[in-house]
């Protein structure tokens, strides 16, 4: 927590994790702190002395992870994955271990691990940014000149025998839905047949067109989603499939999955769907290099897999080189039905049941205009990358739902993109990514939107297709019903969670009467009344030229996008701006509980005050005491987590919109605890109120926001979505830049004030999920 506060200091971040083969510490930070960064991350990794107290710290925190993936059914699934795939490689252990095994530790085993292992020639340092080569090699042989190269002791990995039969392992959880995982052995990364395997799951189950997705959720509905991986590290991998659906449709989904990849072996692959293959790998890959710590995670990554920095680039040479008839030789050389690997888990009861049936950043100029219609248009010229994004949004969102329409949004973003009057969902899919290209509609608190990213030669059909989305969207009664039913899906997962389910108490008694407190996903009785009319009439109503923006960013001529923008979407439905009028939450004359029993191994408190609406003058106040309370370095996480060892996570967020929301403390902790963390949470909130942030505290936060912003905008998407909705909003699309310089000018006073105001005039709501509560 020191060492992130450092780094905090200098507007960066810092985290680390470990994989099957590596460690990897990384730091994402503006490019004036690198040379202390250096200097930081050196001292860290080569001059640890591990203290007694904070490594019994650490022991408690882990062993809350433990505890915390025993009730996860994704990461239950896919430790049975490896667990059955693998019988003597070290993949089938999971990366965090066994829980008997790391009970037997103590800290002279960790100490003589890293004392055997951290030294200057077992590691590879990867630096991606605005800095010079001579400045990194200097600083780095600064800080590492008194550490002693060390004589490494080989590693032996046992070899995985070949796998001649098929394995399936079937079992029960505490879940709504089952997760169905099928996984067949593949060589390693440097292997030829790498890049064609990596082609044959994009077609058979990677974006909306892929086989899979078409038939097993749109034509079938067998699934609620469905993927396909392969997973090449440095030993070998696996190839897999993967979906989330209810229990009594497993089995047939298993048949369905393994009848497309016969079809596959027998008849091949269009061209089509292997040029499209291969053009969204491109378009990743491109998307990966457009931040400084995607450049240095693809060296990184190359090298330590294969021991050359440049092997993405042999790697998409070998790419281009796949023919049409490779696919259906690798699926027959490793995908086979009698290899396969087969895991799920279930909800409670149901083997039993089936047993019972089976017996019975800103690169350029923002140019803005306005069509006749009234849509506003945002362009903004960048030509570093090839790539585009074009992205709609309009004021609508939660905000502009009622009790019995609860839930419209989400369904209405859903159904969106599942076909028009002139092209089906499929075709759809097809044509964009095709070129490479991907779309996607989502709803929030305040908007909905619609968002296209093609490579730049391709940016007309982008605009046509969602131009034509956006004029022509169909909602058909069958994928209504089939996106309804998802959703249903989507509501029981979310009761799995407890950080979701608190925070939703949280909010339904605190924002009481407001949109606010309604369930995103809605309520099963909300969202079985719904149907294609109420999203014709949202549509209508909502999503209309008057009430939204259009931004095109990326490498295009802006007069170009304004010529093919008018023509294309000048006919789009005038209609009106605004929102309807919002009642008041009820006025909380006293603090509330409210409790939750959940059956999971944790327990969850959230604390939530009334927050401010995005045009507050407090609004930047309440971000920086957002940052001060939500990171590894906070008083609340290291009070309560470091030093007295009650909480597995700390933090706080943020509700903020067009209409006041919420602003909430959380954690999680040992059901034994709840009583004493509350207690101590709450003491933290006074006190945060009574005193405000230290002066190191807010420039530590200020350094954090800044370097925060700086690190999203080198994401097109990103930007292109936060400069649109900022425009939608009447904030302005360079709004950002006025929030920054607002940040940098804040006082210490002002900030104080504000936590006054809002920890400790007010009564709070708070939240408590666990066991027994």
């Amino acid at each position: 927590s020191q060492l992130a506060q450092q780094v905090q200091d200098i507007g960066g971040y810092i985290n680390a994790y470990t994989s099957f083969d590596r460690t990897v510490y990384w730091m994402d930070l503006p490019s004036k702190g690198v040379e202390v960064a250096l200097e930081l991350l050196c001292d860290a990794v080569f001059h640890s002395v591990i203290p007694a107290e904070e490594f019994a710290k650490e022991q408690e925190v882990i062993r809350r992870e433990f505890a915390m993936g025993f009730d996860d059914p994704d990461q239950v699934s896919s430790k049975k994955l490896f667990a059955t795939a693998y019988r003597v490689h070290p993949y089938q252990h999971p990366v965090i271990g066994h829980l008997p095994v790391f009970d037997a530790l103590n800290r002279a085993d960790v100490l003589e691990y890293y004392r055997r292992r951290y030294a200057p020639n077992n590691v590879f340092l990867v630096v991606s940014g605005d800095v010079r080569a001579e400045d990194i090699r200097s600083g780095v042989e600064r800080a590492t000149e008194k550490v002693a190269r060390l004589a490494l002791e080989p590693v032996w990995v046992p070899q995985e025998p070949l796998q001649i039969t098929r394995r399936e392992h079937h079992e029960e959880f505490a879940t709504e839905l089952s997760r169905l995982h099928m996984a067949w052995h593949i060589p390693d990364l440097t292997h030829p047949d790498i890049p064609a395997l990596d082609l044959l799951a994009s077609v058979l189950g990677q974006g909306r067109s892929s086989r899979l997705y078409r038939r097993l959720r749109e034509r079938d509905a067998l699934v609620h989603s469905i993927d396909a991986w392969t997973y090449s590290p440095t030993e070998p991998g696996l190839f897999g499939v993967d979906a989330v659906l209810d229990s009594e449709r497993r089995e047939l989904a298993q048949r369905v999955i393994e009848e497309e990849l016969d079809e596959i072996c027998r008849g091949g692959v269009r061209p089509q769907e292997l040029e499209k293959a291969r053009r969204m790998a491109l378009s990743g890959q491109w998307s990966m290099l457009a931040t400084a710590r995607g450049r240095a995670s693809d060296l990184g990554g190359s090298w330590m897999a294969t021991g050359h920095t440049q092997f993405s680039t042999r790697y998409l040479e070998l790419l281009q080189s796949v023919r049409v008839e490779d696919l259906p030789r690798v699926a027959e050389a490793y995908v086979t039905r009698g290899h396969a690997s087969v895991v799920s888990i279930n909800p409670k009861g149901s083997l039993r049941s089936q047993a019972r049936t089976e017996a019975s950043g800103l690169r350029g100029e923002i140019r803005r205009g306005t069509l006749g219609n009234g849509l506003r248009t945002l362009v903004c010229e960048d030509h570093k990358l090839p790539l585009v994004t074009l992205v709609a949004v309009f004021k609508a969102g939660a905000l502009v739902e009622e009790p019995a329409t609860m839930g419209v949004s989400k369904l209405l973003a859903r159904v969106l993109l599942k076909g028009t009057r002139s092209h089906s969902a499929e075709e759809i899919a097809e044509r964009l990514e095709a070129v490479g290209g991907g779309i996607g509609a989502d709803s929030g608190n305040n908007s909905v939107s619609v968002s296209v990213r093609v490579m730049s030669g391709d940016w007309r059909v982008g605009l046509e297709i969602l131009a034509e989305v956006l004029r022509e969207a169909e909602f058909p009664e069958a994928h209504v019903a089939r996106e309804k039913e998802a959703q249903l899906a989507a509501i029981r997962a979310e009761e799995e969670e407890p950080v979701a389910v608190a925070g939703r108490m949280m909010r339904e008694r605190l924002l009481e009467g407001h949109p606010y407190a309604f369930r995103r996903n809605g309520t099963p009785e909300t969202l079985q009344a719904l149907g294609r009319k109420h999203l014709l009439e949202y549509r209508d109503r909502w999503m209309v030229s008057r009430n939204g923006v259009l931004a095109v960013f990326g490498d295009v001529d802006a007069q170009e996008v304004d010529r093919e923008v008018e023509a294309l979407l000048g006919g789009l439905r005038p209609g009106e701006a605004g929102h309807p009028r919002l009642p008041e939450p009820l006025h909380l004359g006293a603090p509330v509980e409210v409790r939750a029993t959940m059956d999971k191994q944790q327990s969850v408190l959230f604390v939530g005050y009334r927050g401010a609406d995005l045009f507050s003058p407090d609004r930047t106040a309440l971000d920086l005491l957002d940052e001060a309370c939500s990171d590894l370095g906070s008083r609340m996480f290291i009070r309560i987590r470091e030093q007295l060892g009650l909480a597995y996570f700390v933090g706080s967020s943020q509700l903020v919109g067009l209409s006041p929301g919420a602003f909430s403390f959380y954690l999680g902790t040992d059901p034994l605890k709840q009583t004493a963390v509350l207690a101590e949470l709450l003491d933290e909130i006074r006190q945060l109120a009574e005193q405000g942030l230290t002066l190191e505290e807010l420039n530590r936060a200020k350094e954090k926001w800044l370097g925060a912003l700086e690190i999203r905008n080198q994401s097109l998407d990103a930007l292109a979505l936060g400069c649109a909705l900022d425009e939608l909003y009447g904030l302005g699309a360079e709004h950002y830049l006025v929030v920054r310089d607002r940040v940098r000018t804040i006082s210490l006073e002002e900030v104080r004030e504000v936590a006054r105001r809002y920890f400790g005039a007010q009564s709070p709501v708070v939240a408590v999920v666990g066991p027994g509560s």
